[in-house]
């Protein structure tokens, strides 16, 4: 959870450069990767990315902007990563407004009552959790993954480092 406003501002514009690194990286035409008919593409995924911020930040107040949760994804991924940029800008930019104590007023967030603190750390944790799933899915449609908490394989050599073993 976090406390302060300032600490959440440093982890998200962190995590957003990851996100937008990983949704840049996608290519139309692996939108429709899945592991199975019954899962999740590709572009479903980061469309999820793309419209979580507003559907989160919207529960507290905090005016996002953007399509609906619920809308199709676009056919185009540069489409789907200007969609998280403008989102990702608009909670960084709506948060600033915010003040330590805003972090420990409770909302109904799904049926629970969250801390603003608690949200944001849900919000973080879950663009990392589905930016995970996103790489695998990556891998099979034959895109290079961005390193986001370390190189990623792609980027060992360019670094003069040996990979590590498989």
């Amino acid at each position: 959870m976090f406390r302060r406003v300032a600490d959440f501002q440093e982890a998200w514009e962190q995590e957003t450069s990851s996100t937008l690194k990983v949704l840049g990286a996608l290519r139309d035409a692996s939108l429709g990767q899945a592991v199975t008919k019954d899962d999740r593409t590709l572009g479903r995924l980061a469309w999820h990315l793309a419209t979580t911020p507003a559907e989160m930040m919207e529960r507290t107040g905090l005016a996002v902007g953007g399509p609906s949760h619920d809308s199709p994804p676009p056919a185009s991924a540069e489409a789907i990563l200007a969609t998280y940029g403008a989102a990702s800008k608009a909670v960084a930019n709506g948060v600033s407004r915010w003040t330590d104590a805003t972090l420990e007023v409770e909302d109904d967030m799904y049926g629970q009552k969250w801390l603003r603190g608690s949200t944001l750390q849900a919000l973080i944790v879950h663009q990392a959790h589905h930016r995970g799933q996103m790489t695998v899915l990556m891998r099979q449609a034959g895109l290079k993954v961005p390193g986001v908490y370390g190189p990623a394989r792609e980027e060992w050599a360019g670094m003069g480092i040996e990979p590590p073993p498989l």
